[in-house]
């Protein structure tokens, strides 16, 4: 089969692809034939070694969709043929990936392919930092930066659907027409100071609470757009690693949170709630990832150089 591998942590260019042996599924493990693969900064961190990536050479990708080829002993609530999708997976950017059967999720036979590979990660992400670490209320003002990228056009939909007055930060004019579309106030923040933008919009006060997956450059600034008493979750960093702070002079009486989906998916009873939340929304028709592009398994470095250069408007997919 084909995997697409590094050998070494670098830049886009270390990854391959390699021909290998197709894995065996062990004890309470599947096999699943992988329909399309998510791209996501995780794979971009593991692939620098911003993370640890293991050891090498080690395949890319965490999240996909496919169909359940093959199954272990032990698995009795998953059969051969079974659609499901995943997002903690060691390897999804393959013809084939072996998965724990716990970790499995089921797909709703009327969600569409994209949908079902593209919402795992980012869906259940946006999912916890709106309804679960602080959850959102009707009139609650929300912050969320880079609005019209994987995780932050979901979140503005689930705060949107929730009640809430958003502002979603974006760089482009085609970005800003897509966050005004899902219902959000469009904040360029390469035209203005977001911080000075949003304290306008909210009389001084600032936000309730602010989503900050973008990490060095904006974070200063997503706590002084913050109210007093007011939270920032910061689950991510685009951008790279926030400066170190002194939390008192910095913070104030505002919250920090920062966060992982793996610690919000912890067993398969919170994962299968969370994803059939999300995936439940998408079947409804008030969710939607939109899917920047599809691009073939072996067009993987530049999925990820597009994501790095902040080149996508929603969700890149790689098709074996």
């Amino acid at each position: 089969m084909r995997a697409i591998r590094f050998h070494e942590t670098g830049g886009p260019e270390v990854l391959r692809v390699d021909d290998v042996r197709p894995p065996d599924p062990g004890e309470n493990e599947v096999r699943v034939a992988i329909d399309l693969a998510g791209v996501n900064y995780i794979d971009i961190y593991l692939r620098t070694g911003l993370y640890d990536p293991g050891d090498l050479p080690a395949t890319a990708g965490k999240e996909g969709a496919g169909v359940v080829e093959a199954i272990g002993e032990g698995v009795d609530q998953i059969a051969e043929g079974d659609r499901v999708a995943f997002f903690d997976a060691r390897g999804a950017y393959a013809d084939v990936v072996v998965i724990p059967a716990e970790r499995a999720i089921p797909v709703p036979a009327d969600l569409e392919r994209e949908q079902a590979a593209a919402l795992p990660l980012q869906g259940m992400t946006a999912h916890y930092l709106i309804r679960t670490i602080r959850p959102v209320d009707p009139g609650d003002r929300v912050l969320v930066h880079a609005a019209a990228g994987g995780v932050g056009h979901l979140a503005v939909q689930f705060a949107v659907r929730a009640g809430a007055e958003v502002f979603g930060t974006c760089s482009t004019a085609e970005k800003a027409e897509r966050v005004e579309s899902l219902g959000a106030a469009a904040i360029r923040y390469d035209e203005v100071d977001f911080v000075e933008a949003v304290l306008e919009r909210t009389d001084g006060e600032g936000v309730d609470l602010a989503i900050d997956g973008v990490g060095k450059t904006t974070f200063e600034g997503s706590v002084g757009a913050t109210r007093t008493r007011g939270q920032v979750i910061l689950f991510g960093q685009a951008s790279g690693a926030p400066d170190p702070i002194r939390p008192r002079e910095l913070l104030g009486s505002r919250t920090l949170t920062t966060a992982s989906l793996f610690d919000y998916t912890r067993t398969r009873e919170e994962l299968l709630e969370r994803a059939g939340e999300v995936f439940r929304g998408a079947t409804e028709g008030w969710l939607h990832a939109e899917i920047d592009r599809v691009l073939p398994l072996e067009e993987a470095g530049r999925a990820h150089r597009l994501l790095e250069d902040r080149k996508t408007k929603g969700k890149l997919l790689l098709e074996p």
